[in-house]
């Protein structure tokens, strides 16, 4: 089953439970799936649903952070709860050495030295470690081995 069935299965059930929450949540992620397919003219595969996914997880750790700076701890909640909601659509991220090695690889790939090549080593980490790693982990490893 493809990732957008699965989602689009949750829906449903969502509904028939009654679950408000996280309806409300799976419903902004059809959405936004059916914005970019529109938007593009594409169908969107597994790979282009996560990188959706993580853009929306993205948005929303921007808003908690804003909502907990203005003390709006019951803006924050519902955002972070929308959070786990989208999380458990998101395949097993990478861990902190793998994503190291990873970076090390592609570096070592390409012949980059310095951070003059940043560009080039997160154009093609990006290609390789989309969905599976978080794209900040990710720039902050390229950092490191360009710098060393």
């Amino acid at each position: 089953m493809s990732l957008k069935a699965r989602i689009t299965e949750d829906m449903k059930t969502a509904m028939r439970a009654k679950e408000a929450e996280r309806l409300g949540t799976i419903r902004l992620l059809l959405a936004a799936m059916k914005q970019k397919e529109v938007d593009e003219r594409i169908e969107l595969d597994d790979a282009a649903v996560v990188a959706v996914i993580d853009k929306m997880i993205k948005q929303r750790k921007d808003s908690i952070t804003a909502f907990t700076q203005a003390g709006r701890t019951e803006l924050a909640d519902k955002e972070a709860a929308e959070v786990a909601v989208l999380e458990a659509y998101l395949p097993q991220r990478l861990g902190a050495d793998e994503i190291d090695a990873e970076v090390k690889a592609i570096v070592a790939e390409l012949g980059a030295s310095g951070p003059g090549d940043m560009g080039k080593v997160m154009g093609a980490a990006k290609q390789r470690l989309a969905g599976k790693a978080e794209m900040g982990q990710v720039s902050a490893a390229v950092k490191a081995a360009l710098a060393g």
